[in-house]
């Protein structure tokens, strides 16, 4: 098979010469491009191509469609909303995800934001170097919040453990049911989480059901000294409504790795310029050993295509 890697998967070289070698030992094919957006560039990359390797690069229809060998779309993520569905359903091309690869990274994040935000690090460390005191910038506990998580997959349930871990109350809403270990989550409908909640952390994918989930009039929930954490998909959240709030003192801060669209950001982008938001790059998935784990997941998945055993199967 002909197998094309579109972007990098952000391992060390030795480790991708590793995986490439086994391939063309078993009389494979294997070519790595760094990242491309354009679509043109894509398809004169890939167009011979059995199987395409991406991240989360965007993968439009119309380079799916250009592949006329296509069979395998092998995806080192766990979302999947930046590769056209319809395109790969249509062409007969199977797609699998990454799942599980960043569940101790994206946790890590948003506990980290968490702690972050309560003892308003990102203040204090300013006024230190300025040569000031901690007047006025005294913190608080993570102990004893209430806990809200959105999403109750497995990145959501580990940020539970984490939370739980430092004492605090964890209630989750999921939009279909969801079994979890037993005293883990305490399962409410999603006006409840957000009124009591202390810190909400969106932990869900990107779908129909989700997208605009926190706008204007469900931000305007939220106690005026909860913090929001989105570590899950831009879409998920009105970026305007939710600047709107912490510029008006409304909600006490946020933590955002992700937006409407990849970073770079313009500079005007609403969230780069409100009090009490620590922003980061869409950087949550992105640890040593998450891209790793990420790199094993999907070449995996590759070999067990091949073998005709798919798995982490999106199509």
């Amino acid at each position: 098979m002909k197998i094309v890697l579109l972007e990098s998967l952000g391992i060390p070289r030795e480790l991708l010469d590793g995986y490439a070698g086994k391939l063309a030992a078993a009389g494979h094919e294997f070519t790595a491009y760094e990242r491309d957006t354009d679509p043109q560039v894509q398809i004169q990359r890939a167009k011979d191509a059995d199987v395409i390797m991406i991240a989360n690069m965007p993968l439009k229809g119309e380079v799916i469609r250009a592949c006329k060998n296509l069979k395998f779309i092998d995806v080192a993520f766990t979302g999947v909303d930046h590769v056209d569905l319809d395109a790969a359903r249509e062409m007969g091309v199977k797609v699998s995800n990454a799942s599980g690869y960043s569940t101790q990274s994206v946790a890590e994040l948003a506990l980290g934001m968490m702690l972050s935000l309560l003892r308003n690090v990102p203040q204090v460390e300013e006024r230190c170097r300025q040569g000031g005191t901690k007047d006025g910038l005294v913190g608080t506990e993570l102990r004893g919040k209430t806990v809200g998580i959105v999403g109750a997959g497995a990145i959501g349930q580990n940020t539970a453990r984490l939370c739980k871990a430092f004492g605090c109350r964890v209630i989750a809403y999921n939009h279909r049911p969801k079994q979890v270990e037993e005293g883990l989550l305490e399962f409410v409908d999603l006006d409840t989480l957000t009124r009591q909640a202390d810190i909400i952390s969106l932990n869900c994918p990107l779908t129909a059901e989700t997208r605009g989930m926190f706008d204007a009039a469900r931000i305007a929930m939220m106690k005026k000294t909860a913090l929001l954490i989105n570590v899950a998909r831009g879409p998920v959240v009105d970026s305007q409504a939710l600047a709107d709030a912490l510029n008006e003192g409304r909600i006490a801060g946020a933590g955002i790795d992700v937006f409407e669209i990849e970073p770079p950001l313009a500079t005007d982008h609403p969230l780069l310029h409100t009090p009490n938001t620590i922003v980061t790059p869409h950087v949550a998935f992105a640890s040593k050993e998450s891209m790793a784990l990420r790199a094993q997941i999907v070449f995996d998945s590759l070999d067990k295509f091949m073998a005709g055993n798919q798995i982490n199967v999106i199509l």
